[in-house]
């Protein structure tokens, strides 16, 4: 079988983050090899007509989809699953409308709430508030893009008023173009769950939790920019992935696992996803964003997931090219 891995252009020099879809290809070309199917890699940008230029070159069985975004946008990651979808190409991942609708962050939250999901209340720059508002700590999120851009210094605040929140979105717009907006903050216990397709539906595999060693100094319980991609600071080396509970938890770690696949449901998706959690002090989980097509690099959460649940790349990569082929 022939499969095109179709990933965002990269351009040189790019940041982490943005350079991290080539290990994400790396690692699916090694996998495709290791089935036995033929791979080849195209990259795409805001020429759409490479998309079908590539189909016809290569003449797919299946597009392996890593777009990420086009020229450097989060918000038209959809547009080429809209465009597999004209062409009648299968491809891996979720279908465009949930996609698209996951990945705005406070679209997403709507959908959440109205689904009877909890999510952190939130504030935006306009309109009438969408959750009533509530005094205290507040971080500053993109609704578009993702891999904690702009969670540098600076992201959390204190607020007392809607008044304020308007001032910092305003703000925040100045830095790059919006829709930003406000989630009240959960300081509590993180947790990332993975969902992989099936033929027997959707297999949530097993739950990680993110620790955040030695934050007592008051550094903020956050997964930010520098956890993720500075490898030399001490966010990046303190806030370590495990996947063993003790039995307290059984109870938890099941709660999650029924809200997980209700996220699923709930945005019709297909292949794979992660949906990130907090829990509060009291024991109550929170929604704080579905991942669609998340991050396939080898140190990226959902591989780590899909190693602990006995998967290696080859049976991964393998999984998600027959929730493709099912439609």
């Amino acid at each position: 079988m022939t499969v095109l891995v179709l990933h965002n252009a990269v351009a040189p020099g790019a940041a982490a983050d943005e350079a991290d879809v080539l290990r994400q290809v790396a690692l699916v070309e090694d996998g495709l090899r290791a089935l036995g199917h033929r791979a080849v890699v195209e990259s795409c940008g805001l020429d759409l007509e490479c998309v079908p230029r590539s189909l016809s070159a290569h003449r797919p069985d299946v597009v392996f989809n890593l777009v990420e975004s086009l020229g450097g946008c989060g918000m038209l990651q959809a547009v080429v699953p809209y465009l597999l979808e004209t062409a009648r190409v299968p491809y891996t991942g979720a279908p465009p409308d949930g996609l698209a609708a996951s990945s705005h962050k406070t679209l997403a939250k709507r959908l959440l709430r109205d689904a009877g999901l909890a999510t952190p209340a939130w504030c935006e720059a306009d309109g009438p508030p969408p959750t009533p508002f509530v005094p205290g700590t507040y971080i500053r999120k993109h609704a578009w893009e993702h891999a904690s851009f702009a969670m540098d210094d600076g992201f959390l605040f204190e607020l007392a008023c809607p008044q304020e929140a308007r001032e910092i979105l305003a703000a925040a717009a100045v830095r790059a173009p919006g829709p930003w907006f406000l989630e009240r903050f959960v300081d509590g216990r993180e947790f990332n769950l993975s969902v992989l397709g099936g033929a027997e539906g959707a297999q949530v595999l097993p739950c990680a939790e993110i620790r955040f060693l030695g934050y007592g100094d008051g550094r903020p319980r956050v997964v930010d920019y520098r956890a993720k991609w500075d490898e030399g600071s001490y966010e990046y080396n303190n806030t370590p992935r495990s996947f063993d509970f003790p039995a307290s938890d059984a109870s938890l770690l099941d709660d999650l696992r029924t809200l997980a696949l209700a996220c699923w449901d709930t945005f019709g998706l297909r292949g794979y996803a992660r949906v990130d959690f907090r829990v509060d002090a009291a024991g109550t989980p929170w929604v704080l964003e579905v991942n669609t097509n998340p991050c396939l690099s080898p140190e990226a959460g959902f591989v780590a997931a899909a190693a602990r649940a006995g998967l290696n790349r080859a049976d991964l990569v393998g999984r998600i090219l027959d929730a493709a082929a099912r439609g």
